[in-house]
């Protein structure tokens, strides 16, 4: 498994090295502000909450809400990925998520992430727990105003399964567990993909798709999809629902009743919640 991988753009020119040569000089707090001020450029309907260009060489740090990504310092390169130290054997990443939001499990997309690691000789020095108590926040919303072009609808047919309407990115790796937890679960699915990570145009195609689950499905795999032109003002009232209620991470759940679940769980706690557990 590539520790990092690139999801923006190809290698960099030499032009672009001599540029990230001298962003390093800057001093941080600049290099800080100057990549925001790219990034903001290049992906204006992301809420950024923070860079950090001081973790490692050449690689800026990006905290959108509870998520988190990686940009070169020009943000011409967005990496999406998992960062490991070689020297201390450290998941640096795992260890700055739970920094921003420990309530947030890792759960079984962080324990693939990790067996992964192990059998590279790579396992993160602490090892975290996919069992916790984390309990969900007890915010209500309604989701009445949301437009059915927003949505992919998706999952069990039954008149008694229960439903559940997620907010993902396609990017997102935890969105990616919860998707493939989600199947195995009987339940019925109405998902309203936002853009955290820069995929409005992947979340374009699969809502203007003919069939938007199985294009949904090629997004989560990284397989192309054929655009095509359709409406798409649903996205924009995601995305501008998701703003208004302070969703700046995914995945968000939410409940037939209203009730609001931040972060991937593992299957026995999300079947606990959908039967009304807090």
């Amino acid at each position: 498994m590539p520790v990092l991988g690139l999801a923006l753009g190809t290698l960099p020119s030499i032009a672009d090295a001599r540029a990230a040569a001298a962003t390093r000089a800057r001093p941080a707090v600049s290099r800080d502000a100057a990549a925001m001020r790219a990034l903001t450029q290049r992906l204006p309907r992301t809420a950024v909450t923070k860079v950090d260009c001081s973790h490692v060489p050449g690689i800026c740090e990006v905290q959108a809400g509870t998520n988190l990504f990686y940009i070169d310092p020009s943000a011409r390169y967005l990496i999406v990925g998992r960062i490991y130290d070689m020297e201390t054997h450290q998941d640096l990443t795992a260890a700055r998520l739970l920094e921003i939001n420990p309530d947030i499990l890792v759960g079984a997309a962080a324990t693939a992430k990790a067996q992964e690691a192990e059998s590279a000789g790579l396992a993160p020095s602490h090892p975290q727990s996919a069992s916790g108590a984390a309990s969900a926040p007890t915010q209500k919303v309604s989701l009445a105003s949301l437009p059915a072009n927003g949505a992919i609808e998706w999952g069990a047919s039954t008149p008694n399964a229960p439903r559940v309407t997620v907010f993902s990115d396609f990017h997102c790796g935890y969105c990616r567990a919860l998707h493939q937890t989600l199947k195995t679960m009987g339940v019925r699915v109405t998902e309203r993909p936002i853009s955290i990570l820069g995929t409005r145009a992947i979340s374009e195609s699969v809502i203007c798709a003919e069939d938007r689950a199985a294009a949904m499905e090629r997004a989560y795999g990284d397989q192309d999809i054929e655009k095509r032109a359709c409406d798409t003002s649903g996205l924009d009232a995601n995305e501008a629902f998701a703003r208004g209620h302070g969703f700046t991470g995914t995945p968000v759940l939410v409940r037939e009743d209203g009730a609001v679940l931040l972060g991937f769980r593992p299957r026995e706690f999300l079947e606990s919640w959908l039967k009304g557990g807090a």
